[in-house]
């Protein structure tokens, strides 16, 4: 990727024909898959597509115009030279640029292509799929732009143009990131021009509408006041935090009027917001365990009562009966009283029952019902095992060992797979008693969930301190674990290693956890 492009006068074919889906172009170093849009001030084709020399997807970025159009050829040109700076620059919020293209330097003029910006595909979500579902929260919009504000600062600082005015340019990662995936600022972007694409998306993830006047693919565009300024986000959704609206519309206008210059001004704000979402959210969370807890608790005393209104009940019904039955009895002795009874001759035989034996002193009677092998182990309680970040739902945790397989409880919804978010959950079992366990049946409907059942020596063990005793991939509805413990055990986690689902939204479920005694 060396020289500098230069504009060439040859003849070139349309691009509207030549430029489609399983096309080859760069002397069929690659071929298009997906058109992904266009913008038509540089003017640019963005897809995917296919390296066909290393077998890789990557970020097509393809200058097209009028060859006949001086100006249109030396647009393209600087768009190329801008590119070419830019491969240098390593960025989480960038897809990094892999190599720049021209006629004579890897293209044919007859391809009927200025250059090509070639980049690392961005696997993830188009930004705007993500906002066709409906505006986000800020503390979500916050986190997502991070990436990219943070790359923005950074590339300013050493004199660099990044071009983030445009949607289409803009993935959304499957981590959760928004990246520029397509570079290739267009000539005149600055700096300014950056900051402006910074406020404009995160309205656009605020709102659901674009705030700049190259939106494309229908989105619909920011109201404006009458000054010409675009109206606040807080307008348009009052449930907005008033500093993350404000910034978005500082992003936009002019600076002579208050408009931001800088990214790390729009970078602080996007962290406090997040930060203060976060917070917001894990209070939530405590006040609906606790609201769960008591709401548990008054059912038990309701429960409790209603218990002891049954058995009072029947008491006195006992009662009752037994009191018919004592005048009953007297009745009929009254009765006899007054009758004439026949006399008997012979002997008198007496009827008892046969002494019931005393048992020896100091031994316990024996068990009812002892239990045997294949019985339900007793589980005393339940909760959930985590090692990092936030435990997954602790107030519905119960529910595994409520008895009633249409309860359920989850995992939270996980972006990445295990072990890149956490290395995993669990579920920690408290038995009544020590208890030696053949298997345990597990009713999930997340087919493709693997787990670990691991003995522990505590409730609160260390996971390198448990030992595996069984695993398995869960099916959907009861999948069946043998296990091999070495004796007895009063606690047992079951760690879930793998999520089921993907594509960004990594969850399991389970139903019921059976725990099945050995012996």
């Amino acid at each position: 990727m060396t020289g500098t492009p230069s504009e060439h006068k040859a003849p070139r074919r349309e691009a509207a024909g030549a430029l489609v889906p399983g096309a080859a172009i760069a002397g069929g170093r690659y071929r298009l898959l997906t058109h992904i849009g266009s913008d038509n001030r540089v003017p640019a084709q963005f897809w995917r597509g296919r390296d066909n020399s290393l077998g890789r997807d990557v970020a097509l970025t393809l200058l097209v115009g009028d060859p006949r159009d001086p100006d249109s050829a030396s647009r393209a040109r600087r768009t190329l030279e801008r590119s070419m700076h830019q491969a240098g620059f390593t960025h989480s919020g960038v897809a990094r640029v892999i190599d720049v293209l021209w006629q004579g330097n890897g293209l044919d003029p007859a391809e009927g292509l200025y250059g090509i910006v070639v980049a690392e595909w961005t696997q993830g979500t188009d930004l705007i799929d993500l906002v066709a579902e409906g505006p986000l929260p800020a503390g979500t919009a916050s986190k997502l732009l991070e990436p990219l504000a943070a790359a923005v600062e950074a590339a300013h600082h050493i004199g660099l143009v990044l071009g983030t005015d445009h949607p289409l340019r803009l993935r959304v990662t499957a981590d959760g990131k928004l990246r520029l995936a397509f570079p290739g600022p267009h000539p005149e972007a600055d700096a300014r021009q950056d900051v402006r694409g910074l406020g404009a998306a995160l309205y656009l993830l605020l709102t659901g509408r674009w705030a700049l006047h190259e939106g494309t693919n229908g989105l619909p565009m920011a109201p404006t006041g009458p000054d010409g300024t675009v109206v606040s986000p807080q307008t348009l959704r009052p449930t907005l935090p008033h500093e993350i609206s404000t910034v978005a519309v500082r992003s936009l206008v002019d600076t002579s009027i208050g408009g931001l210059r800088t990214g790390a001004a729009i970078l602080r704000v996007l962290e406090q917001t997040a930060a203060d979402e976060a917070e917001a959210a894990a209070i939530k969370a405590e006040e609906e365990r606790l609201a769960a807890e008591r709401a548990e608790s008054a059912d038990e005393i309701a429960k409790n009562k209603r218990g002891r209104k049954r058995k009072l009940a029947l008491s006195f019904t006992a009662l009752a009966a037994a009191t018919v039955g004592v005048f009953a009895w007297l009745a009929f002795q009254v009765v006899g009283m007054f009758q004439q009874q026949p006399s008997h001759s012979g002997p008198t035989v007496a009827f008892s029952q046969p002494p019931t034996p005393n048992p020896q002193p100091g031994t316990p009677p024996p068990p009812a019902n002892p239990p045997k092998a294949g019985d339900p182990a007793s589980v005393a309680s339940v909760s959930v095992y985590n090692v990092s970040g936030e435990p997954d739902n602790v107030n519905r945790i119960k529910r595994v060992i409520d008895g009633d397989p249409r309860s359920s409880w989850k995992t939270m919804t996980y972006r990445q797979p295990f072990p890149a978010p956490k290395p995993g959950v669990g579920v920690m079992v408290t038995f009544e008693e020590a208890v030696k366990l053949a298997k345990v049946v597990v009713d999930s409907p997340s087919d493709g969930t693997t787990v670990e059942v691991r003995s522990a020596n505590s409730d609160d063990a260390r996971l390198e301190d448990t030992k595996v005793i069984g695993s398995g991939t869960l099916a959907s509805g009861d999948t069946e674990i043998q296990l091999n413990p070495e004796g007895s055990t009063k606690y047992v986690l079951l760690w879930i290693t793998g999520l089921a689902g993907s594509e960004g939204r990594n969850v399991s479920e389970l139903s019921e956890l059976t725990f099945l005694r050995a012996e």
